[in-house]
């Protein structure tokens, strides 16, 4: 029976293959015939675009489509979906959990970084962004244009759009709110291959879910911002903490409280720890002197002393913390082998704080690799971020003080038992929390969470609504990766939206098809028997693909049974 088995699972995963091959093969027929510029294995660029930054999650693709317009997108997630492909956009590569590559192997990649314009309109101050530009790339262009800005991350290689999709913190954050707060449009290629516009009055409840979970529902092909003036005198600056494991505690409640009451919204600010030492670090919105004043109060409570700050322009804060050439475009290659965790908290006091320094003091001191904890203040009473309205984005973290990164990094092969350092640091700093004291963030994805924990965890009480969003624009799963969002199970009455439009019934059709191709020919067929019923519902076959009306709305959507 053994022998049988094993004979049976070789003819299995034997035939599992063969369908593979002949998907990959079609798909890069179909690409082709579509006049995409693609990248299939054998190809001279493959390990350019192929290459993860976490080189610890290495996957290899189907292929991977390099559009330069919106129609190449459409036209690339039409091959993927016909071939039963799933497809995944990359644009800056900077996953921590390589989603950008599908989060697993066999993906259509729509590389985007070839589509990196930025243009700012300098009489409304709106600034157009395609989705491959990266952060620095992004601040560049809108201070050289017209000394624009808007809020965002770092690190100048990192995408503009996985970034902005999922929140994008920054050292303007607590000033001026996440990327997505200065989102005020987007152009976005569903699943179906159509491409809509939506904002606030337009397909609101897609606008309210990309902003938040967007890699989930579409593809965005371009972005409309909103910009502010960038600030003249931005001072960073540096403090040391000389704590130890008998101070560390009240140093940290000390924080606490600082950043719930006192903090101002001029100031960003995250407390910096090693191994070695402990620091706050961050931006002041002012010069030196009223930095100096501003943090006074924290530092005569922590002992901190200030050991640098300079004061510059916008520009030469954005390259302070760069730490690297901030204009960047493709090919961007940095590449590190490491593990990483997040944590969203209330609050760390009492037994979460006593916890967190003891792991920090204990248990961390025994690890030799190179490791790091970031805790960057994201709320306070004065914080951009969560004085916004919650429920304006699919973003679930603005009642959360502080966003936490702790990153394991190795040089050369991460060691399996690794796993358990990061680990064992969360689940003893959150056991003794409330489930809704905690989360984790996206854009520092951990890839090792099974899936119904993973969509909690980043998403949280938005997660019911976006299980239902994703039925209507997803319900196959195209945008899948292996911790994404599932659609709803049992549909529930879809959430109201402010969009000026009444949305489409969804039309109910039987099908016997198992393929989309099948699927696509079927519906064709029922054209005329379903189109017209009295006037009301029916389906449009427009450019190859079925789409779903009502009383001329389209919806883009239809609901098989």
């Amino acid at each position: 029976m053994r022998s049988l088995a094993l004979l049976c699972l070789g003819f299995a995963v034997a035939a599992a293959q063969g369908r593979a091959e002949r998907n990959t093969t079609a798909l890069g027929d179909c690409l082709e015939a579509a006049k995409i510029p693609f990248y299939e294995s054998d190809a001279g660029d493959w390990e350019v675009y192929a290459s993860p930054f976490n080189e610890r999650l290495e996957y290899t693709p189907a292929a991977i489509a390099v559009p330069t317009t919106t129609e190449h997108i459409q036209l690339a997630v039409s091959c993927g979906a016909e071939n039963g492909v799933k497809v995944t956009p990359k644009a800056g590569g900077h996953s921590y959990a390589s989603l950008g590559l599908g989060g697993e192997a066999g993906h259509l990649v729509i590389q985007l970084d070839h589509m990196y314009n930025v243009t700012l309109d300098t009489e409304t101050n709106i600034a157009t962004v395609e989705p491959g530009a990266r952060l620095g790339h992004l601040a560049s262009e809108l201070f050289a244009q017209g000394k624009r800005a808007i809020s965002h991350g770092t690190c100048p290689g990192v995408g503009v759009s996985g970034h902005v999709l999922h929140g994008g913190f920054g050292m303007a954050s607590n000033t001026h709110g996440l990327a997505l707060d200065w989102v005020i449009g987007m152009t976005v290629v569903l699943a179906n291959a159509t491409v809509v516009e939506c904002s606030e009055r337009q397909h609101a409840d897609l606008f309210w879910a990309m902003l938040g979970a967007g890699s989930n529902f579409g593809i965005a092909a371009s972005y409309q911002f909103k910009t502010f003036e960038a600030p003249a005198n931005v001072t960073w600056f540096s403090a040391q903490l000389p704590w130890n494991q008998s101070t560390a505690q009240a140093g940290l409640e000390a924080l606490e409280s600082y950043a719930k009451n006192t903090m101002p919204a001029e100031l960003n600010m995250r407390l910096a720890g090693s191994s070695r030492s402990a620091s706050v670090e961050g931006v002041h919105y002012g010069d030196k002197e009223g930095l100096e004043a501003t943090l006074e109060p924290l530092l005569n409570k922590t002992g901190g002393s200030i050991s640098e700050a300079k004061t510059g322009g916008w520009m030469d804060g954005i390259e302070h913390y760069a730490n690297a050439e901030v204009d960047v475009s493709y090919p961007y290659e940095m590449h590190e082998t490491f593990y990483s965790k997040s944590l969203t908290l209330k609050g760390l006091n009492g037994t979460s704080a006593s916890s967190f320094v003891d792991y920090w003091y204990g248990t961390a001191r025994d690890v030799t690799r190179i490791w790091w904890f970031q805790i960057d203040i994201q709320g306070g009473k004065n914080s951009a971020v969560s004085k916004a309205d919650p429920t304006i984005t699919s973003y679930a973290h603005r009642d959360k003080l502080f966003l936490i990164q702790l990153y394991d990094r190795s040089f050369g092969t991460y060691p399996e038992l690794g796993f358990e350092f990061l680990d064992g640091w969360v689940s003893n700093t959150t056991a003794d929390m409330e489930p809704s004291d905690w989360g984790m963030y996206i854009n520092y994805a951990d890839a090792r969470m099974d899936r119904a924990t993973a969509q909690k965890a980043y998403w949280g009480v938005n997660l019911p609504r976006l299980q239902e969003i994703k039925t209507k624009v997803d319900p196959m799963e195209l945008f899948y990766y292996p911790i994404s969002i599932e659609p709803a199970l049992e549909p529930t009455q879809p959430a109201k939206s402010s969009a000026p439009e009444t949305p489409a019934e969804p039309v109910k059709v039987k099908v016997r098809a198992k393929t989309i191709a099948e699927l696509d020919e079927e519906l064709k067929l029922k054209l005329e028997e379903i189109s017209g019923e009295g006037g009301a519902a029916g389906l449009e076959y427009e450019n190859g693909k079925a789409v779903a009306m009502k009383r001329g709305v389209k919806d883009n959507m239809f609901r098989l049974i």
